[in-house]
């Protein structure tokens, strides 16, 4: 109650040089929404930052703000949508709004390589934008599964992984092994 939020668009964060991307959701109500930057201060955020740092990506596990020290080498994190949704479902709406961040940033990523998508809803806004680019001509037989990697016809390589969210994490959906084993194949696809 007595945290002072960002309560605004979250920016992305991480290496401009980035050869591998982690695409989210959006910003989680008391995480990003609270700190300003993508999954930090929250249960998923606590997931996501140790594999990072063991997989390479991130200078430390810990995330609890924007003034903490953490510098990721090699990895942007951003989102399909970029404030809180309410109910933490963003709208078709929201998503179209959003899409032009996306498209913008990703051109601007000129070293990038690979895409993690974190979740169902990364997965579908990544293939949207594929369509929306020119990429790709249609979704096709792209279907999102844990762990599924498909090769765009421009080079890109899609990686699927479910959220890490404390719903997939706490009932062992998700864990930490398998989470780092996508992060793991997405460096090695990327050649760093």
């Amino acid at each position: 109650m007595d945290w002072e939020y960002w309560g605004r668009p979250v920016p992305s964060f991480g290496d401009p040089k980035a050869r591998v991307m982690a695409l989210g959701l959006a910003p989680g109500a008391h995480g990003s929404n609270r700190t300003g930057r993508p999954f930090t201060g929250d249960g998923s955020g606590d997931s996501l930052y140790p594999v990072l740092q063991e997989a390479g990506f991130a200078s430390h596990a810990k995330a609890v703000s924007r003034d903490d020290g953490m510098k990721l080498s090699g990895l942007w994190i951003t989102a399909v949508a970029r404030c809180a949704p309410p109910g933490n479902k963003p709208t078709l709406e929201e998503l179209r709004n959003c899409a032009p961040w996306l498209d913008q940033e990703m051109s601007l990523l000129k070293d990038l390589r690979v895409v993690v998508c974190l979740g169902r809803i990364a997965f579908d806004g990544l293939l949207a934008h594929g369509i929306r680019t020119g990429i790709l001509r249609s979704r096709g037989e792209l279907a999102f599964a844990h762990g599924a990697e498909y090769k765009f016809p421009s080079g890109l390589i899609a990686i699927a992984s479910y959220h890490p969210s404390l719903q997939n994490t706490n009932t062992g959906k998700l864990t930490r092994a398998m989470l780092l084993k996508v992060f793991e194949r997405a460096r090695k696809l990327a050649e760093l």
